[in-house]
């Protein structure tokens, strides 16, 4: 039996005639760019997610650097980001000739909120939020970091769509909530898309005008923006999707709950939620001092997994510019040598899991 870390044919089938309605229905219609389909997905999931306002993007890195832009904060701003994040979240930051201060995570893989007030100096602007893995940061303390100092709050939710923090989704936490719909994601569409959601009707308009060209009327450019636009057949396709979303999130949180009962192995170290910080396991993400054998042994044995994330941004050829070496960040350095995520897809069978838990035990 060979079982791939993720699989993404099974979620297209299990609502295949939908998806197929829906693209002959796009296709057919003869609108492709900024048409209904957009306007009733931006809708939906602003109202799923409890914002006033959801403006759609080409993909998720956009709806980070766009996010930065229409906040203004460029050149001499420093930006507070978790070390261990995906590298586009600090991409976001340094496409607008921003610098990113990395703060080292917690025990829960997200920003430590207690690290942060020593990382804030004058030139801080805002705060990055990642909810890595799927799980909400500790918003409480960070929402108050913001308040205290005049800081912007930005969040990344690639990997959080409909995590909640005390029963708030994330993404409605700060100035923006900005989200990837790459396929492999919890609500992921059919290829590259993205959005940002707001309760600023301000921040929304200024959104809107720079993912099209930086135009509010067609040929008037306002400023110099960028051609980000989530397109009609993506936008129909995760309007399908995000229909489903209770059930596939509550299929995710299931799937986790019997990996969390069934993992015994005391080389294993598995994954922990705080409490009030939802968790829709974007990743399950075990941690393994001998974690390069695992990955060996399970792939000997067919069973594919990830590693989420082998280099820390501070440490890739892309930030060598940053001069940070070995030990800059020792705990998201001892995350990228020990951190493994197992296979977590919808559709996944009992059969599959178990397969996986004997070997995981076995080890």
């Amino acid at each position: 039996m060979k079982i791939m870390p993720n699989r993404l044919d099974l979620g297209f089938q299990k609502y295949q005639k939908e998806f197929e309605d829906k693209a002959l229905e796009v296709l057919r219609s003869g609108w492709y760019v900024l048409g209904n389909e957009l306007r009733s997905f931006e809708e939906e999931f602003a109202t799923y997610v409890g914002a006033k306002h959801c403006v759609g993007l080409a993909n998720g890195l956009d709806a980070l650097w766009l996010a930065f832009r229409v906040l203004g904060i460029g050149e001499g701003d420093e930006v507070i980001v978790p070390a261990n994040t995906y590298i586009a979240s600090v991409m976001g930051i340094t496409i607008n000739r921003a610098t990113p201060v990395f703060v080292e995570p917690d025990a829960y893989y997200n920003l430590d909120a207690s690290k942060i007030e020593a990382a804030i100096t004058e030139k801080t602007k805002a705060i990055l939020v990642v909810h890595l893995y799927g799980q909400a940061a500790q918003m409480d303390a960070i929402t108050a970091l913001c308040k205290k100092y005049h800081l912007r709050l930005v969040e990344d939710c690639a990997q959080s769509h409909g995590a909640k923090f005390h029963g708030q989704m994330t993404g409605t936490f700060g100035d923006f909530g900005c989200f990837s719909f790459y396929p492999s994601k919890n609500l992921g569409a059919f290829g590259d898309a993205g959005a940002i959601v707001t309760d600023d009707p301000k921040l929304a308009d200024s959104m809107r005008t720079y993912r099209n060209y930086g135009s509010e009327k067609r040929y008037y450019n306002k400023v110099v923006g960028a051609n980000s636009r989530l397109d009609e057949l993506q936008a129909g396709l995760l309007r399908v999707k995000l229909s489903h979303v209770e059930e596939l999130t509550q299929e995710r949180i299931d799937l986790a709950n019997k990996y969390l009962a069934g993992i015994r192995n005391p080389k294993i170290q598995l994954p922990e939620t705080r409490e009030g910080c939802g968790h829709v396991w974007h990743q399950f993400v075990i941690r393994c001092a001998q974690r390069d054998a695992l990955k060996q042994y399970l792939e000997d044995k067919g069973i594919g997994t990830i590693i989420h994330y082998p280099i820390p941004p501070h440490l890739s050829e892309a930030y060598a510019g940053l001069g940070f070496k070995k030990g800059s960040f020792p705990i998201t350095e001892g995350y990228a040598n020990t951190v493994l995520s197992i296979p977590m897809y919808n559709g996944m069978t009992d059969e599959v899991q178990r397969v996986v838990i004997d070997a995981i035990n076995e080890f």
